[in-house]
């Protein structure tokens, strides 16, 4: 009987916490930035397709799940886009989604959070820290996040001194609670 109660009694304040809230992805931007020969150069990536269950009073109990394209990388050189996208760097074909998916998410300070990711590109798998922020305006959301990568951890290209080794990549995703 007692088992009984304390089972009770924890039922009921497990349904006081508050729940996770499923976002639905209304739009996205995502893009990236890397030094070639030194000079800045980037471009964007589409196709987002995400699982956000994220709460801000629990973030510990929120995931994120996102994947792009790898097809979709665009610089607005078409020459450079097949390049980039052939076996010399993203390999598309073989490799067509680029993933990231939440092991850890923690809050920081007001709007600021931080997950932890296990980032996938070319079937190779990093943990990633990614700083974000979680804003919300009426029955809209915003996650605005930034990240860097060490493009030879994945296999993107070969080592050198023409391209530079670290990229930027800054995400954008608006929500609507569904």
């Amino acid at each position: 009987m007692k088992k009984f109660i304390l089972l009770a009694i924890a039922a009921a304040f497990a349904n006081l916490a508050p729940a996770q809230t499923k976002h639905k992805v209304t739009a996205s931007t995502i893009t990236f930035k890397i030094k070639n020969m030194g000079i800045n150069t980037g471009g964007n990536i589409s196709g987002l397709v995400a699982d956000i269950n994220f709460s801000k009073d629990r973030p510990e109990a929120s995931s994120i799940e996102a994947s792009v394209d790898a097809g979709t990388l665009n610089t607005d050189n078409d020459m450079r886009d097949k390049h980039i996208k052939s076996e010399d760097y993203f390999d598309a074909a073989k490799y067509p989604k680029i993933t990231m998916k939440s092991t850890s998410i923690k809050h920081r300070s007001g709007n600021n959070f931080v997950g932890t990711f296990n980032v996938t590109i070319k079937d190779k798998t990093k943990s990633i820290d990614v700083p974000f922020t979680y804003v919300v305006n009426g029955n809209t959301a915003e996650f605005k996040g930034s990240l860097k990568i060490q493009r030879t951890d994945f296999g993107i290209g070969s080592s050198g001194l023409v391209l530079a080794n670290e990229a930027t990549i800054d995400i954008d995703v608006q929500t609507t609670p569904s």
